[in-house]
């Protein structure tokens, strides 16, 4: 019989089962076997035991993944070319799961936008983000990867509660200390992250206001959808809403203003 271990794709006992999650390792709690889960397209992380899982096969989790790629791959057939000869803002995209920054990567590159992304897990985003800015002088900058509320219902304006809001709360911070007058548009977040205080740290867009989850995509639709849109024109979350997972639910913020540029004509 095949047993949960680091790598598993599983979903859990209780619910809809909608949600696969990749083990990303297995830790004793309590005499218990705990598993530290991420979602396989969903940016949350979560503590579960063990026995409270079970093993999904092969051929469910690739027609999941293939749903899914055709849902993004709609999106990129529908904006394709779209973006040609258009001097489109730059992005610098931080994440915290190396899976998503290849699929990061590859749905920027499909866009034809000018997009740098780079895998940083979470706690350590903060002491580099300082190198980056300056290195690639972004118009666009986004902190995410995994995050999820402790005991979830409760504790909501305690950052302790949280997995990762902390990190990304830092990150942003020191990228507002270092944005060398760029006027950044920063989004940061990643599940159910801590809202208010990415807010309050500096971001422009943040999840998650109703403590809902963020699919891997999320980030990417805010970051393209201020890269390609005029510099005089201030984009707020109701441009971008409809796009998303959950809507409003799921990211929140006071806006920017695009960062496309104007090309003159010789």
């Amino acid at each position: 019989m095949n047993k949960i271990k680091k790598g598993s794709s599983v979903v859990k006992k209780a619910g809809n089962k909608e949600i696969i999650f990749v083990v990303e390792k297995i830790i004793s709690e309590k005499r218990k076997k705990i598993a530290i889960l991420k979602g396989l397209c969903i940016r949350i992380i979560e503590k579960v035991p063990v026995s409270e899982l079970e093993l999904v096969d092969r051929g469910y989790v690739n027609k999941y993944i293939e749903e899914r790629n055709k849902i993004l791959e709609k999106r990129i057939y529908s904006r394709k070319n779209s973006y040609n000869n258009m001097k489109t803002g730059k992005i610098v995209h931080l994440d915290g799961d190396k899976r998503y920054m290849e699929k990061s990567y590859k749905y920027y590159k499909k866009l034809g936008l000018n997009a740098v992304v780079k895998f940083v897990p979470e706690e350590k985003q903060e002491y580099i983000i300082k190198d980056l800015i300056s290195r690639y002088r972004p118009d666009i900058l986004v902190i995410t990867g995994h995050d999820g509320m402790i005991k979830k219902g409760r504790n909501y304006s305690d950052i302790y509660n949280y997995m990762n809001s902390r990190f990304f709360v830092n990150t942003v911070k020191r990228a507002r200390e270092h944005e060398y007058g760029r006027n950044l548009v920063i989004f940061a977040g990643a599940c159910q992250s801590y809202f208010e205080a990415l807010m309050a740290a500096g971001a422009n867009f943040a999840s998650s206001p109703a403590r809902v989850l963020l699919d891997f995509a999320d980030p990417l639709i805010v970051a393209e959808k201020i890269a390609t849109t005029d510099s005089d024109y201030y984009v707020t979350i109701n441009d971008i809403a409809d796009d998303l997972r959950d809507g409003k639910d799921g990211v929140g913020g006071i806006g920017a203003k695009g960062k496309k540029q104007k090309v003159t004509l010789a």
